[in-house]
């Protein structure tokens, strides 16, 4: 008996040991790709980079001020195209998913959540792009939309199964029809975690190159309107980190940087944001 505590315990202990070394080692990593892109970017960035046009060919300096506009616009029109369509289809599915259209909703957002970007990128192409004979910041917004779409389904439905069914039971109970029962009870009480998993989707959605590519292409100059061709800030980090030019090279880390700090600030607003609960407003 004795015997068999003392390896218990040894092996616990092991699998500790185990489990701490990879947690360290992950971690580690991850320092060291973000300390290495913050080193590299964060010097790089100046005025000019937030306020000028990329120069041309052979010059130095500038700055990517068409990207950066250019990308709030893209992800300005992928929330509008996306995240309308996965609340409701998140709703649909969590309130009114026992049928068998539920379970084909369910199990084809799970696969265009699989769908690599890059494809999403030439099917908009072929749909879009081709018929309108030119890119366009349009069709970069749909290609980003479509890929928000399933992270906001599946996000909306948890956040929703999460409301306990008295809410609902008592809406129901005072006489509420079950549509005003979930608009007016049920999203409320989630309404904190579904804007969370959207403003986490947006984040997942922002540093996307290889839609663009086939879609919005890009621009040295500024894009009135959604429909020319329009720079975008990963489009611009590909684009420039490939190319012979060491000044190309630094504003490269410049706008990695920046796309970074995006991100970042986007998921600290999100978990600020689900970290006070999901409480109906007022309780």
């Amino acid at each position: 008996m004795m015997q068999h505590a003392a390896r218990k315990r040894s092996m616990n202990i092991l699998m500790f040991s185990v489990t701490g070394l990879f947690t360290l080692l992950t971690v580690g990593v991850l320092i060291f790709i973000l300390g290495y892109l913050v080193w590299n970017g964060a010097r790089s960035l100046n005025w000019s980079f937030f306020t000028k046009l990329p120069v041309p060919v052979g010059e130095t300096g500038g700055g990517m001020a068409n990207a950066i506009v250019g990308s709030g616009k893209v992800l300005l029109l992928a929330t509008i195209a996306g995240v309308p369509l996965g609340f409701l289809g998140g709703v649909y599915l969590n309130e009114y998913g026992s049928s068998t259209m539920a379970f084909i909703i369910r199990y084809a957002t799970d696969l265009l959540n699989g769908v690599p970007s890059i494809v999403m990128g030439i099917v908009v192409y072929g749909l879009i792009v081709r018929r309108m004979g030119h890119f366009s910041a349009f069709a970069g917004g749909i290609a980003l939309g479509i890929m928000m779409i399933p992270i906001a389904v599946r996000s909306t439905e948890e956040f929703l199964h999460a409301v306990p069914a008295s809410l609902r039971e008592a809406a129901l109970a005072l006489g509420a029809s079950k549509w005003k029962a979930i608009i007016t009870v049920v999203i409320p009480a989630a309404f904190r975690g579904i804007l969370t998993g959207m403003m986490l989707d947006l984040a997942r959605v922002a540093g996307e190159t290889a839609p663009l590519l086939f879609t919005a292409l890009n621009n040295q100059f500024w894009s009135k309107g959604y429909n020319n061709p329009i720079a975008t800030l990963p489009v611009m980090v590909y684009t420039y980190a490939i190319a012979p030019y060491d000044d190309w090279h630094r504003q490269a880390w410049a706008a990695g940087f920046v796309l970074l700090a995006l991100v970042l600030m986007i998921n600290i607003i999100a978990r600020t944001i689900v970290s006070r609960g999901t409480r109906l407003p007022g309780a």
